[in-house]
């Protein structure tokens, strides 16, 4: 996470970078193209570690991404954000309140940023600062 000449670069959590990190295989890429949407909207979010996974922290709300098996699970942490994205896009695994992407998923990118837009803009759960 570089900056360009000028800007500040990011700190970023040492718990945050060592989830990260412990995988290598082609789901790592995946989440950081996952990572690069979210900081693409919210580029001064906070990052750290809740529940145990990294969580991108912004305005009200906050979203956060893990590993699995198979890939990347994004989690909205509230809201029924997900039930338009379950209805247009059923082959790809949901859960009550997680999106399980496959690493041989194509991102439905527009449905996803709205999800998180909502995610953090408008959570059921707001955020203490």
């Amino acid at each position: 996470m570089g900056g360009t000449p000028g800007t500040k670069k990011r700190q970023v959590d040492p718990a945050v970078r060592r989830f990260v990190n412990a995988v290598s295989d082609e789901r790592r890429a995946f989440y950081d193209t996952l990572e690069r949407i979210i900081l693409g909207m919210y580029p001064m979010a906070r990052v750290g570690i809740s529940y145990g996974v990294p969580t991108y922290w912004a305005r009200t709300g906050r979203v956060g991404l893990a590993y699995w098996s198979g890939g990347v699970s994004f989690y909205p942490f509230g809201g029924d954000y997900l039930d338009e994205f379950r209805a247009r896009y059923p082959e790809i695994k949901t859960s009550k309140g997680t999106i399980n992407f496959k690493v041989s998923e194509k991102v439905p990118v527009a449905a996803l940023k709205k999800i998180i837009r909502q995610a953090i803009e408008h959570s059921h759960h707001p955020v203490k600062t």
